[in-house]
């Protein structure tokens, strides 16, 4: 996809990106296959490809044409220098934990997590990795919690569900520094409104689930090396995979730790529905970005309404930061009501907004966060991440702007 990449604008970039390498009878779109096994007429071309000095597919689980392709759009996507799909979101971060970190590591993390990544976190410490969580939108809260173990800094780009930024140049200037992996989850913003690579990240991770597909009839997730980390400072790279160039080093241990030996792989019908979506991906953002800004200002300029979390507002801790960042403020939203309007009630009245866990998607969802993604931590747990009971998530979809604003006024209005 260079050529294209360097040429082409991004929606351009991944619309033609099948095209720019052999494709199948013609095929716009590169085919479904579905084998997971793959024979040569030559037994000694099967050991190169096994030995990685051919290129070729040995087996389903380690690679598929259909999934190489989804790999390069995302790769051309975040500017990087290789891309590995997995089975979903959470498994591209699984992938990373298993696969980079050991006992008596230690990781500094943003506290402001989606609930299943901190979950991970929480197994990791039972196996022996230290997790510090701190407030990752001040780099001084990063650089203080960094031990001379410290082999990880991980953040997201814009936190669900109260949308606090990350202090993301800031730490990357830190993590390069220190010679230490700077992690960046980019799934709420996309690649499309941020490069995490732009901030010095190392590795890029995006669920491909959410805004890259968009369509909700597909999981999916990615891990893209951005090509900045050197990794031969990194002490836990097995010697077999050092005989490959070094900056392959990385991508070569987490493509045969968590592929090959724990099977995260993503089938080739999840990755064809992933990669026809995203070629709508940049129009998706730009319609749904747009949306959001409008109801953020409504509900904010509404007094029934006691607080409104979207980047975008002038009156967001980090809007400066964000408006420095990103190409616009993203779909991801929440809010809170008054008290004397219940939540659930609100939800049940809204008529295009849909009650469901997920982002990303074409349609409006809504959910009422600490019912629900949160309910397991308990309500003292909720309140030191300052998670009021009342509070409702928003992904804005691509309905007509008109539209959506209306459903949340008239929700209101019926109180």
């Amino acid at each position: 996809m260079s050529n294209v990449e360097k040429k082409y604008g991004f929606t351009t970039t991944v619309v033609h990106g099948d095209r720019q390498k052999d494709i199948e009878h013609g095929s716009l779109h590169k085919p479904v296959h579905t084998s997971v096994t793959y024979g040569y007429q030559d037994a000694r071309q099967l050991a190169e490809v096994f030995q990685g000095r051919a290129q070729g597919y040995r087996y389903g689980r380690q690679g598929n044409p259909t999934v190489s392709a989804l790999e390069d759009k995302v790769n051309a996507m975040e500017g990087g220098s290789a891309t590995i799909c997995f089975a979903s979101g959470m498994a591209a971060i699984g992938a990373l934990t298993q696969s980079l970190l050991r006992a008596g590591d230690h990781v500094v993390s943003s506290i402001f997590l989606f609930g299943n990544t901190a979950s991970v976190w929480q197994t990791m410490r039972g196996l022996g990795v230290d997790v510090e969580m701190v407030d990752a939108t001040d780099v001084a809260n990063v650089e203080a919690a960094l031990t001379v173990n410290t082999r990880m800094v991980f953040v997201e780009t814009v936190a669900n569900p109260r949308t606090q930024i990350a202090d993301l140049k800031r730490i990357g200037d830190l993590c390069r520094a220190r010679g230490i992996l700077f992690v960046v989850d980019n799934t709420m913003t996309s690649p499309y409104l941020f490069q995490a690579k732009l901030v010095g990240a190392g590795l890029s991770i995006n669920s491909l689930t959410k805004s890259i597909s968009g369509h909700a009839n597909a999981l999916g997730g990615a891990v893209t090396d951005t090509g900045l980390f050197d990794w031969a400072q990194y002490p836990h790279i097995y010697d077999n995979y050092k005989k490959f160039p070094t900056p392959q080093w990385g991508m070569t241990q987490i493509r045969a730790k968590s592929l090959r030996d724990f099977g995260a792989s993503l089938g080739p019908e999840a990755a064809h529905h992933i990669a026809v979506g995203a070629e709508t991906m940049a129009l998706r953002m730009d319609r749904s970005s747009a949306t959001a800004l409008a109801v953020a200002e409504m509900l904010e300029a509404d007094p029934r309404v006691a607080k409104v979390y979207y980047p975008g507002l002038k009156s967001h801790p980090q809007h400066e930061l964000a408006a420095e960042l990103f190409r616009s403020y993203g779909y991801l939203m929440s809010f809170e009501l008054q008290p004397e309007i219940d939540c659930f009630d609100y939800l049940n009245r809204m008529k295009l907004g849909i009650s469901a866990t997920h982002l990303g998607d074409n349609r409006t969802l809504v959910l009422p966060v600490s019912q629900t993604i949160f309910y397991e931590i308990g309500q003292e747990a909720r309140a030191k991440m300052g998670l009021a009971e009342s509070l409702i998530r928003v992904s804005i979809g691509i309905e007509d702007t008109a539209d959506v604003v209306a459903d949340f006024k008239q929700a209101l209005d019926q109180h």
